[in-house]
């Protein structure tokens, strides 16, 4: 009986067993069944997504570009001088014939400062001035607008007023600018100018060009909505917001034609696995699902950033190899975008790891929010992220992208109760036909990261080839600065003159130079980025320093000025370093003057300026070096203890030559002796130069024309001789 029973129940589990498999069965056929349609409706919706934002690109890239169109013939002195002069052919040639021609503007008129008609074309044809009035209601209100915008007056590129309008009851694009002066030799009232008028018609040629330079479907641009269900249509708004047309497209939908195609074969596919999953045995089936799960965590693990849930290195190359092998001739390229957060240490030194990694957390999610539905995102450790990004519409997207990267990151973040700030330098390159080995790719992209930090940070550069052989030069001379600085005799420190009202010699700056066996001289400008970008630029300022000191020591009562770079003021020892040379070479504090740039204050406010306040305390004088090329220049005057500014040399060389330096000049000198602060003017090399400067009340002067910078020999020379008086 016992063994009836065992048997009663195996058929019995054995039945239950059946049957929760084609329950089971069922509800995952169900499930996938309404999975594919799902995906098939993303699918369908992703692709009508995309489709829309090139319609969008394309229409708003008409209204945006139709200005800086007209830029080439209204920012011109002939046009101006062809509106004074009523000249009709120059007219017809430049305007009427070049902007239907060249850009494609189907309407161009030109309107007196009395918004009355002087020239009127359409098609490249001249038409009667008159035939502008049947256009007036729709253009006038923008003429208005810009009259307005014109008066009000505008520093370099004139203004422009554009606006999708109804012309003969079809939409078109109309843009209004002024004919102004691109010498600024002839001066006219403000908002009292010739206005150039472009009207460009979405029309069929529209629609044509559209679908050719963006890839956009082909649709048709109409004034009322198709009610039809296939059809999808993007409203076309003016500035007012209200809906001057529809541009109506049949949208591609792949998904609903992958279900159509793959219909039968799933039936058939779904009636063989019924039949196979009803054989299947209960602990095999356990078994797998098992061993599935344990795989699938494990190459979790080993695949996914544990902090931001994100593709780590390993997951990233993997994907972004797949990608680079599925993408065809006729699939858009690929753009390898490589982002480094800039002052992340700052945020992990200021509030610890904990808020650092709560930062990179909120800095994956703003990078989430930003990328497109197709784009891989992952980070590769620490502080840098990676971005594979499909180039529908060329650079210029990619380029939009990376700035809605930077301005999304460059916003505050709120970590631990408090705010913190960091940017994002960006390294972009776009795989091209020769260029699609990932590795080789990742390179150029570390590469114009590189250059983008060197830039100043916070922004995006895009990798270029000339950037290969910069980056040898930078080995080389980072590899040859270090020998240089384990054998001093290539680095010496030369003095050039700085000489009073008088001519006579009252200090000198002290100038690193690198003569090298092979290279010769060595521009500062070629080693001296080097060794900030490598941290060898601390080694050398102290060099210079060193020989600074020494030197000034010699000759008590002579002011040397040394150039400090910001890594030197950010070192907390730095101060105390100063003092210590000053002690050992027994140069006295007052004739030491620390020059720097506004940069620098910029960068670290606190730690920067309670360093200038200890040098202040013992005597050494500060000085803004390159004063009038910074941030905020006049700011930093009232905030900062500052002895002297010394004004840049680009705008000593333009002193005398019937520009705007001689008055900006004498603003400087007016201001910082209004605030009790010596001026000293950089890059003099002409008799009129100094004369000029004399006059606007310069303290002391510096360049060429009183002497080019001296080996120490040579600089005791001069000083145990004052410079004669220059005439």
């Amino acid at each position: 009986m016992s063994n009836i029973h065992r048997a009663r129940f195996r058929r019995t589990l054995s039945m239950l067993v059946l049957a929760s498999f084609v329950v089971v069965f069922a509800v995952a056929a169900v499930l996938l069944g309404g999975f594919l349609l799902w995906s098939a409706a993303q699918i369908d919706d992703n692709a009508v997504s995309r489709q829309a934002q090139r319609v969008v690109h394309a229409v708003e890239a008409q209204r945006s570009t139709t200005p800086r169109e007209q830029e080439s013939v209204a920012i011109w002195d002939d046009a101006v001088t062809a509106a004074r002069n009523n000249d009709q052919s120059w007219l017809r040639d430049n305007i009427g014939r070049w902007m239907f021609s060249y850009f494609g503007h189907d309407e161009s008129y030109v309107l007196r400062p009395d918004d009355t008609p002087l020239y009127a074309s359409r098609d490249g044809r001249t038409r009667s001035p008159q035939s502008f009035a049947a256009r007036g209601s729709a253009v006038l209100p923008l003429v208005e607008d810009l009259r307005k915008l014109t008066a009000a007056g505008y520093l370099d590129v004139p203004p422009s007023v554009s606006d999708y309008v109804l012309i003969d009851g079809q939409p078109a694009v109309a843009s209004v600018m002024p004919l102004v002066s691109d010498s600024g030799n002839l001066e006219q009232p403000a908002g009292h100018e010739a206005i150039l008028v472009s009207i460009v018609h979405l029309d069929l040629d529209f629609e044509l060009r559209m679908i050719d330079r963006y890839m956009t479907e082909v649709g048709r641009f109409t004034t009322s909505a198709d009610s039809a269900g296939d059809v999808e249509s993007f409203p076309v708004t003016n500035r007012a917001g209200r809906i001057v047309a529809f541009y109506e497209w049949l949208p591609n939908r792949p998904g609903r034609e992958l279900l159509q195609r793959t219909a039968p074969a799933l039936v058939i596919a779904f009636i063989v696995v019924s039949a196979l999953v009803t054989l299947l045995v209960h602990r095999l089936q356990r078994a797998l699902r098992a061993l599935e799960t344990k795989r699938l965590d494990a190459e979790r693990q080993a695949t996914e950033d544990t902090l931001t849930s994100l593709p780590n290195r390993l997951s990233f190359d993997r994907q972004f190899d797949a990608r680079l092998d599925a993408s065809g001739l006729h699939d858009p390229p690929l753009a390898l975008l490589m982002l480094d957060l800039d002052r992340f240490k700052q945020v992990n030194d200021t509030l610890g790891h904990h808020a650092g990694d709560e930062l990179i957390r909120a800095v994956a999610d703003r990078l989430r929010a930003v990328i497109g539905p197709t784009d891989t995102l992952a980070r590769l450790g620490g502080d840098e992220f990676a971005i594979v990004h499909a180039c529908y519409a060329g650079t210029i997207e990619v380029a939009g992208l990376a700035q809605r990267i930077v301005d999304s990151i460059a916003r505050p973040f709120r970590i631990q109760g408090s705010e913190a700030f960091v940017g994002v330098s960006i390294g972009i390159v776009v795989a091209t036909a020769g260029r699609r080995d990932r590795n080789e790719l990742s390179r150029c992209a570390d590469i114009a990261l590189y250059e983008a930090k060197s830039a100043g940070r916070n922004r995006a550069v895009f990798y270029e080839e000339a950037m290969d052989e910069q980056v040898q030069d930078r080995h080389t001379i980072e590899a040859e600065l270090r020998e240089a600085l384990r054998s001093p005799d290539q680095l010496w420190v030369a003095f050039q003159p700085l000489c009073g009202s008088a001519g006579e010699i009252i200090g000198a700056e002290a100038l690193l130079r690198w003569t090298h066996p092979q290279l010769g001289a060595v521009s500062p400008a070629r080693f001296v980025p080097v060794a900030e970008s490598t941290g060898l630029i601390e080694q050398l300022g102290e060099f210079v320093l060193r020989r600074a000191t020494e030197f000034g020591a010699r000759w008590p009562g002579r002011s040397i000025a040394v150039n400090i770079s910001p890594a030197q003021l950010r070192n907390p020892t730095f101060a105390d370093r100063v003092f210590d040379l000053l002690a050992e070479t027994g140069m006295q504090p007052a004739d030491l003057e620390m020059e720097i740039t506004e940069g620098i204050l910029l960068d670290d406010e606190s730690t920067v300026a309670d360093t200038i306040r200890s040098f202040r305390r013992t005597g050494i004088r500060i000085a803004l070096d390159d004063f009038g090329t910074g941030y905020s220049s006049l700011g930093y005057l009232k905030r900062y203890p500052v002895d002297r500014i010394k004004i840049d040399r680009s705008f000593i060389a333009q002193l005398t030559t019937a520009n705007a330096s001689d008055a900006i000049v004498q603003a400087m000198v007016t201001l910082a002796h209004a605030l009790d602060i010596d001026v000293t003017a950089e890059g003099v090399e002409t008799e009129e130069q100094f004369r000029a400067l004399l006059g606007m009340g310069c303290n002391t002067f510096q360049g060429y024309l009183f002497s080019k910078p001296l080996t120490v020999d040579g600089i005791d020379t001069r000083f145990a001789a004052p410079l004669p008086r220059v005439a």
